[in-house]
């Protein structure tokens, strides 16, 4: 190897504010470091490279060379690679060695409690955001991944890491992004979900734009898209910008199953999206107005169940949906220990009490469990809970003009997630434009894609 190769690595490298490159100078020798801050261990490094720098003096090579961690680098392709996974690269006048003095967090890491998987990663982001930044160098291991940070907040300081893929990104949105960050003028920032508040383009709208995620394998699947990664300090939560529509019902148990298998459930979930949104809407409008929809026996049917209720099927629907809406509440504010079984208990009295009473007929108790049962089929809680708004106003217009105000009301909702815009980046976007990058590492310390 030559001076070159060092160069090489060093250039492709040190735009990024987690890539140290520092020069050490004792008495009789200089030595200067190459490592990724966040993904070396402090304690190993001093004790194994930095205190026999200074102790041993004309032996520290030997020294260097006796380390059961450390080799010599054979290529540029070797000690990039190297770098990238956690090792210190040093350079001591004309020998370059690599020791491994990388930092195991696994005893730290909790798993994920938001975004459950069959099959997969179990893990989820820290609190910690320098193992949160380990947790993503770790699993995208190329040398275009950048790590930019900042402080948000006047009294809190918070650190915010803008991570990126350099070579994919948009250079436009990356630049809206930076500056919509710099305005951010707060007293506290405390969770990604405040920040992604404050980022937002349209502060009165009802769909999310930013995707907050705690799983690891989620966020680098996206810097893979050419997306931006926001890292908050104190929370297990990033942000990752920007987020269409279609990517809130994208699950990560998918990329594990077979294809089939995969579509089949990605299906399942817009079908779940249409009768949370669509079935109470349904029922009003066509129980109310258009009766002729529904077979004789069905007709009856659902006159029979409601011949004992006192009021209009709206309000009926609305009551219930409403009550439902209460206990799902609950099931989140209890504590977990008696959190579902209280709400389930409660939803079973509730309903047989009502239904027996005369106040709802059987067909409603049916079509709100199946209303609440679709909802949840949502990965993304954002998303879960902008549905579960959407449906009230349906109702409404169903009230008021049947099921003609359904398809006014479903053609206006389209209509309106068609002008929305997450960082320049339509909302309904079906497809990623271009093919993604696969990085290598070629010769000339160049990114090659395939």
């Amino acid at each position: 190897m030559d001076s070159a190769v060092w160069e090489r690595v060093k250039n492709s490298l040190q735009t990024s504010q987690d890539v140290i490159c520092k020069e050490l100078t004792s008495a009789s020798r200089q030595m200067e470091l190459l490592y990724i801050y966040f993904l070396i261990d402090d304690q190993k490094m001093y004790f194994q490279i930095i205190e026999p720098f200074f102790r041993l003096a004309e032996s520290y090579p030997q020294a260097v060379s006796s380390l059961p961690a450390a080799r010599k680098p054979k290529d540029y392709q070797d000690m990039m690679g190297a770098v990238l996974e956690g090792q210190v690269a040093l350079r001591i006048e004309d020998q370059w060695w690599l020791v491994d003095v990388r930092k195991y967090e696994a005893q730290k890491v909790n798993d994920t409690q938001v975004e459950t998987v069959i099959q997969g990663p179990q893990d989820a982001f820290s609190e910690n955001i320098q193992i949160t930044l380990n947790m993503l160098r770790s699993r995208y291991r190329v040398p275009s991944l950048k790590i930019e940070s900042m402080k948000i907040g006047e009294s809190s300081r918070t650190t915010v890491a803008l991570v990126y893929d350099d070579e994919i990104i948009d250079k436009k949105m990356l630049h809206e992004v930076k500056k919509r960050l710099g305005s951010i003028r707060v007293n506290l920032l405390q969770s990604a979900g405040e920040l992604s508040q404050l980022l937002m383009e349209q502060r009165w709208t009802l769909f999310p734009r930013h995707m907050i995620t705690d799983r690891p394998d989620r966020a680098v699947l996206n810097l893979s898209n050419g997306k931006i990664i926001l890292a908050v300090e104190s929370t297990t939560f990033v942000l990752v910008l920007p987020a269409v529509f279609f990517d809130f019902f994208s699950s990560m148990d998918e990329p594990t199953q077979l294809p089939l298998v995969g579509y089949f459930l990605k299906l399942l979930r817009y079908f779940g999206l249409f009768i949370t949104v669509a079935l109470p809407a349904f029922y009003v409008g066509a129980t109310s107005y258009n009766p002729e929809l529904f077979r004789v026996q069905l007709a009856l049917m659902v006159s029979g169940s409601r011949s004992a209720v006192p009021y209009a099927s709206y309000l009926e629907i609305i009551i219930m949906l409403i009550m439902m809406e209460f206990l799902i509440e609950a099931s989140v504010r209890l504590p977990k220990s008696v959190g579902s079984t209280a709400t389930t208990v409660g939803g079973l009295i509730l309903g047989q009490a009502a239904t027996e009473a005369g106040l709802v007929g059987n067909i409603m108790i049916i079509i709100v469990a199946a209303v609440a049962i679709s909802n949840f089929v949502i990965p993304i809680n954002a998303m879960s809970f902008a549905v579960r708004v959407i449906k009230y106003p349906l109702i409404v217009l169903a009230s008021l003009f049947g099921l003609l105000g359904i398809v006014v009301g479903l053609v206006w909702l389209v209509m309106y997630l068609s002008s929305l815009r997450s960082f320049g980046q339509p909302y309904l976007k079906l497809f990623q434009p271009g093919v993604i990058k696969r990085h290598q590492i070629g010769p000339g310390g160049t990114n090659k894609g395939r």
